[in-house]
């Protein structure tokens, strides 16, 4: 019991700096703090510019739009008003940004994209436990969960990014994708049942390419 209740209390601190941080953001986005600013790229560029080379599978791409994005930031942060995590509202705009191109490019959106009659069953993350990702997303071989990933539906690899690299919840997630919930549960176990066939078929090849490579050098002695 005391453990729990702890645990309880910890989580509670967390929550309660979390909404002091996001406050004193919102603050400072409305003063147009330019040191503020530059914190915040410092903070999140990498997650940024990773959630826009999955969004669009471009490298050139998804820079582009990562600079618009802080200026998008610079421009509009005085409509961010704390109550919501700030990373979530920062890859709203992104999102918004990658749908506005993909129509002037006359591209489907990443909406539009979605399969028709997605699978609906209820499906929960577990929360205890490796994450799907860490089941096969070791340290030595995020690289080939990354090449996957680009091979999914944009939709399925939006949602994986989200809830395992970024660590959203569900419903921020949905906050994001502008998505009912339900929707979001389907694409995460689309994207998990399309992700793992894949990985393990990159796997094989690897292994087949090293085991042939070895047979090579051993020819060659």
């Amino acid at each position: 019991m005391a453990n729990h209740l702890s645990a309880a209390m910890l989580e509670a601190v967390r929550v309660e700096d979390a909404q002091r941080e996001n406050l004193a953001i919102a603050k400072g986005l409305k003063r147009n703090d330019p040191a503020l600013l530059d914190q915040l790229i410092e903070q999140y560029q990498h997650r940024l510019l990773r959630y826009l080379l999955f969004l669009t599978g471009k490298r050139e791409v998804a820079e582009d739009l990562f600079q618009e994005t802080w200026m998008r930031v610079l421009l509009r942060g005085a409509q961010y008003n704390g109550k919501a995590r700030f990373d979530t509202w920062l890859f709203t705009i992104a999102r918004n940004l990658v749908i506005d191109l993909s129509r002037k490019r006359q591209m489907s959106s990443l909406d539009e994209m979605s399969e028709a009659g997605e699978d609906e069953r209820p499906f929960e993350v577990a929360i205890d436990g490796p994450s799907p990702f860490e089941q096969f997303a070791t340290r030595e071989d995020r690289a080939e969960v990354a090449e996957v990933l680009l091979k999914l539906e944009p939709n399925y690899r939006e949602v994986l990014t989200l809830r395992f690299h970024e660590e959203l919840s569900l419903e921020e997630i949905a906050s994001v994708t502008r998505a009912p919930l339900s929707t979001v549960k389907s694409r995460l176990y689309r994207g998990l049942a399309a992700l793992k066939p894949e990985v393990e078929q990159l796997r094989r090849t690897h292994a087949a390419g090293s085991a042939s490579a070895v047979s090579v050098r051993s020819a060659s002695r």
